[in-house]
């Protein structure tokens, strides 16, 4: 009896728990609170109320229309006890003294779980319950009253507490309720509001105590460095979209343009004058958006916004999968920049990582004291590259939160679609191990068939949940069916990532055009696969940082020819079958690789190269989403055909672009020597006048203002397998995009 304040009389036994079970709630060691705390009947018509307020003075037990009943403390660190007469499950509250203060307090102990059986089962993808609804921490009415339940998935820990503003981060004060058909722990507690930062307290099974838990499935997050969860309200922005929406619900991917502005929030611009501060999501709306549609860029792709601990990552560890990041502002700040930009006609992309997630202690590692979220062994459940987790992909429970958070971002937020990062990494068991460091699948192989079908499942709930909906592949090896449908063996992406066509371009273009003669195989070998696929073709944020240089710098020659390098690649990438992707800054020749500390480096704009180049992106734009050639049949080898895919002598290849039937066609024709050619005759498909609709070389790009005075008319010269052909003059380092039309 030592550890109580006053000796026991024998009436009082019945009506107290066993001494060790106080003991351990006092000192946060019981596994299930709801065995000790709150209402329990001791007879007929008797109960024993029990409480656990170690910050209380003294407490009474109060029941509408009955005296209160004061409360004994029986334990000196505050555990409380009375004696109740009632004939039912009383319903009661407990007023708390202390300091002065007098409150009025509902008891969480007292109210019966809040999650049904069904419910629950959303943990395992099953029934109609979202994910996000039942799991994580959101504000409802239970019994009654008004108050926040919080829920997580723990199924190895001892005990589980949630520790927050509300209670002082002490782990004794919230214990939770296990359900242990699920491994899911609950606990519903009256009176917390929105804005309430928390966290879970985890004891392993072992009795050790975790570091405290972040929230999986919290939908806001402090600004990093800190690193607590915040209860908020479901996010309910004021949409106007439905527009956009029934467009987007319309169109047909494959064949509409595609031109995606590559974006890194924290560091396309800043604001200087206010402590080189990052914009937030209603500045980027005012700034950004504006800024991609006077580009004529289609859609924005957001770097990872999903909550991340560490800047230098660009949010490629998230931790907080759910929270769009607190760095620019909230979740409705967030919604209302893909509002903005559905209203311009703008889509937005979120860069999405179910690959992998990093070892914060706060984070999904180790989260109950066991490998939860990831594979136990390492060679399956650590990626030695990056120092991160490798997700279980064989374990329902952790399928099923991705499944769910890649559907929230689409519902909750109207993203038009994901890209999702290390797709390669997940496919392959080896991927960048040696022998011996991987363990192989069931029938020997390296596929990672669990990857493999939790990916299909992704895509095929992603385009049930948005007709229209893009899912984007970053995968950089040759496996076949990646944006395939998965009823015909493919894994269900609608776009991937054309990881070779960026290498072996960007590769010919760094070459001195003297020795480009040598690589012209670079520019052509990609169109012997080019429609294995519905490729994008990506210029990203990857191929500007780590030691890479800017793209600028990549082109060689004076100042001048790498002006004009670079509009000539662009003219060629823009014409070229696939979609279009390009990071932020290169649209005008940022020069110094890219730093996501700081702002891009906008005064380049008042060099007229630079503002050349950015004119340029934007009438390349304007051409590819004008010329239905240019876009209609990027996927399909009937809107494609070579005109020069030999002259590797004078470095000059062209081809011609076919749209649906009864549309213009297009030629192609590219020069990647500083020398100009005069008389160069390409065949053409159609007779008639061949408007030059776009020439790199103009000089409101910047350019020499060589070229072919507006368009050249066809001879009946048979050429290149066509009877009619053109003869052109090629500017030095150029492309020139010509559409046949009919003379006004």
């Amino acid at each position: 009896m030592s550890q109580h304040t006053r000796a026991l009389r024998p009436q009082d036994v019945a009506h107290l728990p066993a001494a060790g079970a106080i003991d351990a709630i006092a000192h946060a060691r019981h596994g299930d609170p709801f065995a000790v705390l709150g209402p329990h009947q001791v007879d007929d018509g008797h109960w024993s109320i029990r409480a656990f307020l170690p910050e209380a003075e003294s407490v009474d037990v109060e029941i509408d229309g009955r005296a209160p009943v004061s409360m004994e403390r029986v334990h000196e660190a505050g555990f409380f006890v009375a004696a109740i007469e009632a004939t039912e499950r009383p319903v009661y509250r407990l007023r708390v003294r202390q300091g002065g203060d007098d409150a009025l307090r509902d008891d969480p102990y007292r109210f019966g779980p809040a999650l049904g059986h069904d419910a629950l089962q959303a943990l395992r993808g099953v029934g109609p319950h979202k994910f996000e609804d039942v799991l994580g921490a959101r504000l409802l009415t239970h019994e009654g009253v008004a108050g926040a339940l919080f829920t997580v998935w723990a199924a190895n820990a001892r005990r589980v507490s949630v520790v927050a503003d509300f209670n002082g981060w002490d782990g004794r004060r919230h214990p939770m309720r296990l359900r242990h058909d699920v491994g899911v722990w609950e606990l519903f507690v009256p009176g917390v509001a929105a804005g309430a930062h928390y966290k879970f307290e985890i004891v392993d099974r072992h009795g050790h105590l975790m570091p405290l838990k972040a929230d999986p499935v919290a939908f806001a997050a402090e600004k990093p460095p800190a690193t607590a969860s915040i209860l908020i309200a479901t996010p309910d922005p004021d949409w106007s979209d439905a527009e956009w929406l029934a467009h987007a619900a319309a169109a047909e991917p494959r064949r509409t343009p595609m031109s995606i502005y590559e974006c890194h929030l924290g560091s396309w611009a800043r604001v200087v004058e206010e402590g080189d501060r990052f914009l937030t999501y209603r500045e980027l709306a005012e700034r950004l958006i504006p800024y991609v549609v006077e580009l004529g860029f289609t859609h924005i792709e957001l770097l990872p916004i999903t909550e991340f601990p560490f800047d230098g990552s660009w949010g490629y560890q998230p931790v907080s999968l759910f929270a769009p990041t607190s760095r620019f502002g909230t979740p409705d700040d967030f919604a209302y920049f893909v509002n903005a930009a559905h209203r311009a006609g703008v889509g937005v992309i979120l860069d999405w990582v179910p690959a992998h997630f990093p070892n914060d202690a706060h984070g999904l590692g180790n989260f109950d004291g066991t490998h939860l979220y990831e594979h136990a062994d390492p060679r399956q459940g650590f990626h030695q590259d990056w120092g991160t987790h490798i997700y279980n992909f064989g374990r329902e429970e952790v399928t099923s939160f991705l499944v769910a958070n890649a559907r929230f971002w689409l519902e909750r937020f109207h993203l038009d679609g994901i890209r999702v990062d290390a797709v390669a990494s997940m496919l392959y068991l080896d991927y960048s191990r040696k022998h011996g460091e991987w363990v192989p699948n069931q029938f020997g192989g390296n596929q990672n068939l669990e990857a493999i079908a939790f990916l299909r499942r992704m895509n095929e709930t992603a385009y049930a949940v948005r007709p229209g909906v893009l899912t984007i592949a970053e995968e950089s090896t040759a496996w076949p069916g990646v944006s395939q449908p998965t009823y015909a063996g493919g894994l269900g992406f609608g776009f991937k990532w054309n990881m070779g066509w960026m290498h072996d371009t960007l590769s010919y273009m760094s070459k001195d055009p003297l020795y480009r003669q040598f690589h012209h195989h670079d520019l052509t070998f990609g169109l012997l696969y080019a429609f294995s696929e519905n490729f994008v073709l990506p210029i990203s944020h990857d191929e500007v940082v780590h030691g890479k240089g800017s793209l600028f710098r990549k082109m060689p020659g004076d100042r001048w020819q790498q002006f004009a390098n670079l509009r000539a690649y662009f003219g060629f990438m823009w014409a070229h079958p696939g979609k279009k992707l390009l990071f932020m800054g290169c649209e005008f020749g940022q020069e110094r690789e890219w730093n996501h500390d700081q702002s891009l480096d906008w005064h380049l704009l008042e060099q007229p190269d630079h503002a050349g180049l950015k004119r340029l992106v934007g009438d390349l734009n304007k051409a590819y989403r004008g010329l239905p050639a240019l876009h209609q049949r990027d996927c399909e080898p009937s809107g494609f055909r070579w005109l020069v895919s030999d002259d590797s002598h004078n470095s000059v290849l062209a081809f011609a672009r076919f749209g649906e039937e009864g549309e213009a066609p297009v030629a192609v024709a590219c020069n990647f020597t500083p020398i100009p050619r005069s008389g160069y005759r390409i065949g053409v498909p159609a007779k008639g006048f061949w408007r030059e609709a776009l020439n790199t070389d103009a000089d409101i790009y910047g350019g020499g203002n060589m070229g072919n005075m507006g368009g050249v008319d066809s001879q009946d010269i048979p050429s290149h397998g066509f009877e009619q052909s053109i003869c052109l003059t090629l500017p030095p380092l150029a492309t020139l995009i010509l559409e046949r039309q009919d003379k006004s």
